[in-house]
């Protein structure tokens, strides 16, 4: 498959309730990394298959809810071109720093996607 799923995450109202819920629910190993500016982003361990991450939902009073990313390329050609298609544009290329890069798009029908790029 040329463009996988790579990650999936959890943008949530409670990181706190989520992480006991989820840690109770799997067998996934949580680990908390610092942000910057006192937020923690909890990266999700699954062991085999697609991990991902948890986070304090960064767009206030929106539902809790699970994205998926798929593993482009070229981040600004794939945004580009999924615009071209009717996608919107909700994050543009964003860095992340020592891991690569990632937008937000949301497809002609409203469904929300991810893609990604390691470095």
């Amino acid at each position: 498959m040329a463009n996988p799923f790579v990650h999936v995450e959890l943008n949530t109202t409670d990181p706190e309730k989520a992480k006991a819920f989820y840690g109770k629910l799997f067998d996934w190993k949580l680990e908390d990394m610092p942000m910057g500016s006192g937020h923690t982003y909890t990266m999700i361990n699954v062991g085999e298959g697609t991990g991902g991450g948890l986070m304090k939902h960064p767009m206030p009073g929106a539902p809790s809810s699970w994205l998926a990313y798929v593993l482009v390329e070229d981040v600004a050609a794939a945004t580009k071109k999924a615009q071209s298609l009717g996608a919107t544009v909700v994050k543009d290329v964003t860095e992340v720093p020592d891991a690569g890069w990632f937008s937000i798009i949301a497809d002609p029908t409203g469904a929300v996607l991810g893609l990604w790029k390691s470095k």
